[in-house]
């Protein structure tokens, strides 16, 4: 029977700084939901005696916010992602130009991370030879495939996640008397708030409860704030 051709991958634990990108995203989009349109939902409702404006304006805050989180992140991923190819180019033209330079700064970095000088040395050619650029954009512009995003995927990734936050709150107030639906809101909330944050910090092996704590006091104050804006300028409709 052939060996199976052992690589690094078999030894690499999976750390939970790889789910960094993503898990920020998910949360951060499905965190903008629940509360964005949980708070609108209690501001309109904390001013209306019928359900049908509640449910107008809930629907178009989860539409417009799903679409404000989708382009606002292809946006920012998108000039990150440009000046990371800029620097790129950069390394690219300064490694043709003057090698030595970029090779002694390479030793340098090694050498503030810990190696002696002639090991950093050794090193620093050994991978300049195996991949110069690679190197560089590891170790000198801190580029690597798991700090790179990509925007499609990002906008995709917090348009959705935003959605399915949304969703909760609006299926809320579709279910639920108009009678003390500003309080109905703000339970289920807490209660879908304290499940992102519970699962979040989870996934990415933090206090649970450290986790909750600060998601269900902000939310809280979002959603106060809120209500208290539409008692404040309430107006039966």
């Amino acid at each position: 029977m052939e060996k199976e051709k052992v690589t690094i991958e078999n030894y690499l634990d999976p750390h939970y700084i790889h789910r960094s990108n993503w898990l920020r995203a998910a949360v951060l989009g499905a965190n903008d939901g629940i509360i964005s349109i949980s708070s609108l939902a209690i501001g309109v409702a904390a001013a209306s005696t019928t359900k049908e404006p509640i449910v107008l304006a809930t629907v178009a805050g989860l539409v417009a916010g799903a679409l404000s989180m989708a382009a606002g992140e292809y946006v920012s991923v998108s000039s990150q992602t440009d000046i990371e190819k800029a620097d790129i180019e950069r390394e690219k033209k300064e490694l043709e130009e003057m090698p030595e330079e970029e090779l002694d700064i390479l030793t340098q970095i090694y050498e503030q991370r810990g190696l002696k000088h002639e090991t950093a040395i050794q090193v620093a050619k050994e991978l300049t030879a195996a991949d110069a650029l690679g190197t560089h954009m590891r170790d000198e512009l801190g580029i690597n495939e798991m700090s790179k995003a990509n925007p499609i995927q990002a906008a995709l990734a917090s348009g959705a996640a935003f959605t399915v936050g949304g969703l909760l709150p609006l299926l809320v107030v579709l279910f639920i008397p108009v009678k003390g639906m500003e309080y109905w809101l703000y339970g289920f909330t807490i209660l879908f708030l304290i499940i992102l944050g519970a699962t979040s910090a989870k996934t990415g092996g933090s206090s649970i409860g450290k986790a909750i704590i600060r998601i269900t006091i902000w939310g809280t104050i979002a959603m106060g704030l809120s209500a208290f804006v539409g008692y404040l300028f309430g107006v039966n409709v």
